[in-house]
């Protein structure tokens, strides 16, 4: 493999071109995940958008992360009993309780999965 060159005022610079990424939509978590990396994790960053795994990653954490939330609030919510039949007597108390589940659920995400 040889390695091209280009001159930038007295310097010789490689001449390093990524692929166009995938046009597979990274989410809500996804786009998280990535100003998580270039903040706190900058080398890491670096690493996946030189090898161009970045974008794969992120789709990834994005796939994982709704997986993940669609699995707790549906075990939440069988835990604290929250069911169709309490939308049909309290429907105010069913969106609470499911506003709250679902607060919690992405709070574990975020740690577990797109913060770490």
């Amino acid at each position: 493999m040889t390695i091209q060159y280009y001159k930038s005022g007295d310097y010789y610079l490689p001449d390093l071109k990524l692929q166009a990424p995938e046009l597979s939509s990274i989410g809500k978590y996804g786009r998280m995940r990535k100003q998580y990396l270039k903040e706190h994790r900058p080398i890491l960053f670096s690493n996946l958008l030189l090898s161009e795994e970045l974008y794969p990653h992120l789709a990834e954490i994005n796939q994982s992360c709704v997986e993940r939330m669609e699995l707790l609030i549906r075990q939440m919510a069988d835990w604290e009993g929250v069911t169709e039949a309490l939308k049909v007597a309290d429907q105010m108390e069913w969106v609470r309780r499911m506003n709250n589940i679902r607060s919690r659920a992405e709070e574990i995400v975020l740690n577990d999965l797109v913060y770490c």
